[in-house]
């Protein structure tokens, strides 16, 4: 197969420049390695089997305090820096994450002038290093660019994430061996410079992959980019999983692969857009409306949060055509439902206590509190339903932060989240 590759801009990946007849030979000539990877699973299958029944009837039964869990994810835009941080501190949020791709190392500069800019605002700032396949076949340069990346940003960001969604072809890597050639390194670098790492970094629903890799790195918090668009709202199921069965097997996965437990992040995940043409990541069933994606954004982070086993969540990106929460294709950019969305749920549910969920046939509701608030936050995954709540509401403010004018105990719920205060 022919070792190319080439960015899309517009949807910040790269293409896939690989025919299927020529992933299929390549996969079939790393068959040694898949044998290996089953065998690397086997001793885990039925701890792990056990572990993700017990997470998964602990899940929603116990309070969580939720800390500062929000996150999001940003990147420099051409003269315009200070817009991006603006809208970034106006959510409220003070964790963020930029990537940098090894083959930018040439403007580590322009990074760092970034970085510092969030850093003089007060904003905590996690690194992700991406990779590609020269960085695979030409090891040292690889490790070059880790050596830049460490000595140049070590007081600077917190964290460091070591590669990029290397279980897809088109970023560079045929196998997991394949990723810990880059992984390694890291581990010896990364305690070389005393900066903390995070990882691997596996896209989508395919926790087989984290048992080889946990065990020989030990990262120090554990990221997970867990997609769950293809199948639309996060309560839909795939292969039987919905968005919580699948923070429940991953935490199990995770666990049962490393000699300590460690603090679990999903370090990305979005729902792609409608009408957004070549700037969307995906065709077809995974494009959601605006509204669709502001409510899925919500509910997502609250199933993930309220399990108990995330401790932080950040959204791909801030701005970006496709995707993102600011839509910039125009000269004004425009602030989507989806940052309205975030922005309050941010102002409501930062520092909470997830409380209990409270049982009902046809709609998700968890209640929380805050110093004095007591609330609940509750949504439909299909038609509207009325419900009775167990006290008398005081107040409802909407996915937005409008106010509802409610009287009494009970309140109409749709697929739009609101916050109900007692």
């Amino acid at each position: 197969m022919r070792e190319m590759f080439r960015w899309n801009p517009y949807a910040d990946q790269p293409h896939n420049v690989a025919t299927r007849s020529e992933r299929f030979r390549r996969h079939f000539r790393y068959l040694g390695s898949y044998f290996s990877l089953v065998a690397a699973n086997m001793n885990k299958f039925f701890p792990g089997v056990t572990l993700y029944r017990k997470y998964r009837k602990q899940m929603y039964e116990k309070p969580v305090f939720l800390g500062r869990p929000f996150a999001l994810s940003l990147s420099p835009a051409e003269g315009r820096d200070e817009d991006v941080v603006t809208l970034f501190l106006e959510t409220g949020i003070r964790q963020a994450l930029v990537r940098i791709p090894s083959w930018e190392k040439d403007q580590i500069l322009r990074y760092a002038e970034f970085v510092d800019l969030l850093l003089s605002r007060g904003v905590e700032v996690t690194l992700s290093l991406l990779q590609r396949r020269d960085d695979v076949l030409d090891l040292p340069r690889w490790e070059d660019f880790l050596e830049m990346i460490f000595g140049h940003f070590k007081r600077r960001c917190s964290f460091f994430e070591i590669g990029h969604a290397w279980n897809r072809t088109k970023w560079g890597v045929w196998n997991y061996k394949e990723y810990l050639g880059l992984a390694r390194p890291a581990f010896e670098l990364g305690r070389k410079y005393n900066v903390q790492l995070v990882g691997p970094a596996v896209i989508d629903f395919e926790f087989h992959l984290y048992s080889p890799v946990l065990k020989e790195v030990a990262f120090d918090k554990v990221s997970s980019l867990l997609y769950v668009d293809r199948v639309g709202a996060p309560e839909n199921k795939q292969f039987g999983w919905d968005t919580s069965a699948k923070i429940a097997l991953l935490k199990a996965a995770a666990d049962v692969s490393t000699q300590e437990r460690r603090g679990l992040w999903i370090t990305e995940f979005n729902w792609p857009l409608e009408g957004t043409g070549k700037y969307s990541p995906a065709s077809g069933k995974p494009n959601v409306t605006e509204e669709e994606q502001a409510n899925f954004l919500v509910r997502y982070c609250i199933l993930a949060l309220a399990s108990g086993f995330v401790e932080r969540v950040y959204w791909w990106q801030l701005v970006a055509p496709g995707y993102g929460l600011i839509d910039s294709r125009e000269k004004t950019w425009r602030r989507r439902p989806s940052y309205a969305a975030l922005k309050m749920m941010v102002q409501t549910l930062e520092n909470s206590t997830y409380r209990a969920k409270i049982p009902h046939p046809r709609a998700e509701i968890f209640t929380f509190s805050r110093g004095e608030d007591r609330l609940a936050v509750g949504w439909t995954t299909g038609a509207e339903v009325d419900c009775q709540f167990p006290e008398t509401i005081a107040r409802v403010i909407d996915r937005d932060g409008q106010d509802i004018y409610v009287r009494g105990q009970a309140l109409t719920l749709s697929g739009k989240p609101q916050y109900i205060f007692y």
